[in-house]
């Protein structure tokens, strides 16, 4: 029996079940969904098949890629279901029909089998590491953005256990500090107000290969999250302020980080500093009296991400803010040290030392550059004997190898009489005369006649 889902119960969208599907869920709007076909005409004649196609018909669920009353009618249907949906005109292709195969007007039959869908996918490398299934929409058309203070209730579950349940406020960008994982942070940007929805999250986004031995969830685990966005306070955008509220939100940023770094959150610490860098450029913004307190604040944020960096082995980042701190302080100490560092940990000790130079020339005092110089010139010493012996040992190798080659070619050679010189005493020759300068320069190149009267010929 057909049942009307169309909106407002208009009967425009009639659907009759010919298989149950399995399970609760049904696809939401962005879903990812694979299906087969067949349309009709009401008289009966087939105007497309997936089937005739030879492959599954797929696209994104309710984003107007297909025909109304299809977005409609699949949202209703489980994995596995068989359905037969009755759509009018307005539904569909409406009075201008689509020529040649359907005339103006038309009501038209889908025969559908959903074989399978995935939830919107919100992943940034569209990876499907994290899709979403909507449960209730949100209000309004707008979502929170980066930095943003958001309220939610969450719901983990693992294996379709529930390993935590609460409610959390924060601002979006610092989930860490609350316990939330990169791929809800994610999501909540595309959440509006009031919205409830299923995540679902694989490891890279969730807790990765170390997993979380509190909440008992093991390495690599792929996890869900029902998550509710209850309210949210967008963050002031850095256009929208002038040189001075600028200054103050970066002051603020400084702040935050220092105190990540102390408990060693370095990856929040990196995500503060990076927001002193955006809301202290461009230039034009600052006065002159702005100017000082905007190339510090520059020159602090680049010092303190080059420190992150090398303490999260990030090591070309940590060189490159080294080079930006330069840029601003020609003569700074500690981007100079900090460079000195970096290139010791990219084993290039000849670069460290010339840094680690330029803080003594800087600050002669400076006990801990005086000390890498010294680590720096036993390293250098340390590779240079390293080399002489592997210099030594490919000699002595290639040495062996030319009097091996030597000795197999020798080898090669017809018998001379069983040693050339020495055998017979003063380089002497059988029949009593000496050997001539030829033969002892060239002794294996000769050889006794075959009548043995001690006579050489060449060969």
């Amino acid at each position: 029996m057909a049942v009307d889902i169309s909106p407002k119960n208009s009967g425009g969208v009639l659907k009759e079940i010919l298989k149950e599907g399995s399970g609760d869920e049904s696809p939401g709007i962005g879903s990812f969904v694979k299906l087969h076909y067949v349309g009709t005409l009401l008289d009966g004649k087939k105007f497309d098949s997936s089937r005739d196609n030879g492959k599954p018909f797929e696209f994104e669920l309710g984003l107007g890629q297909v025909i109304n009353g299809f977005d409609i009618g699949i949202a209703t249907m489980k994995k596995g279901e068989i359905a037969v949906f009755t759509i009018a005109p307005d539904f569909a292709y409406g009075e201008p029909g689509s020529p040649p195969n359907i005339p103006p007007n038309s009501t038209l039959k889908f025969e559908i089998e959903l074989l399978d869908w995935t939830g919107e996918d919100l992943s940034p490398d569209k990876d499907k590491g994290i899709t979403r299934k909507l449960i209730k929409a949100g209000q309004g058309h707008s979502s929170p953005n980066d930095g943003g203070v958001v309220d939610i209730n969450i719901v983990g579950l693992y294996d379709d256990q529930v390993f935590e349940e609460r409610d959390v406020k924060f601002e979006l960008g610092e989930g860490e500090a609350e316990g939330i994982v990169e791929g809800i942070e994610i999501a909540l940007l595309k959440f509006k107000k009031g919205e409830k929805s299923k995540v679902k999250l694989s490891s890279k986004y969730a807790f990765g290969a170390a997993g979380n031995s509190e909440l008992n969830i093991p390495p690599n685990a792929n996890v869900e999250y029902i998550i509710e966005l209850k309210n949210f306070e967008m963050s002031v955008s850095s256009w929208n302020l002038d040189g001075a509220q600028k200054i103050e939100q970066a002051k603020m940023f400084k702040d935050k980080g220092t105190s990540y770094f102390k408990n060693n959150k370095y990856n929040l610490a990196i995500k503060m500093y990076k927001k002193i860098i955006e809301f202290t450029n461009p230039t034009y913004d600052y006065k002159e009296d702005l100017m000082e307190t905007r190339d510090n604040l520059l020159l602090t944020a680049n010092l303190n991400l080059a420190l992150c960096f090398l303490k999260t082995q990030q090591y070309l980042d940590a060189k490159e803010c080294c080079n930006k701190a330069l840029e601003l302080d020609p003569k700074n100490e500690k981007a100079f040290f900090r460079r000195g560092q970096v290139h010791l940990d990219l084993a290039s000790p000849e670069l460290a030392v010339k840094d680690f130079k330029e803080v003594i020339k800087i600050e002669p005092k400076n006990s801990a550059a005086a000390k890498q110089i010294i680590i720096c010139n036993n390293l250098i010493k340390k590779e240079l004997s390293k080399e002489k012996k592997l210099y030594a040992n490919m000699f002595e190798k290639f040495a062996k190898e030319d009097q091996q080659k030597l000795e197999e070619e020798l080898s090669k050679l017809p018998d001379v009489m069983h040693g050339t010189l020495g055998e017979w005493g003063q380089e002497e020759r059988p029949g009593g005369r000496d050997a001539t300068a030829f033969e002892k320069e060239n002794p294996n190149i000769l050889m006794l006649n075959a009548n043995g009267t001690g006579e050489f010929k060449n060969m």
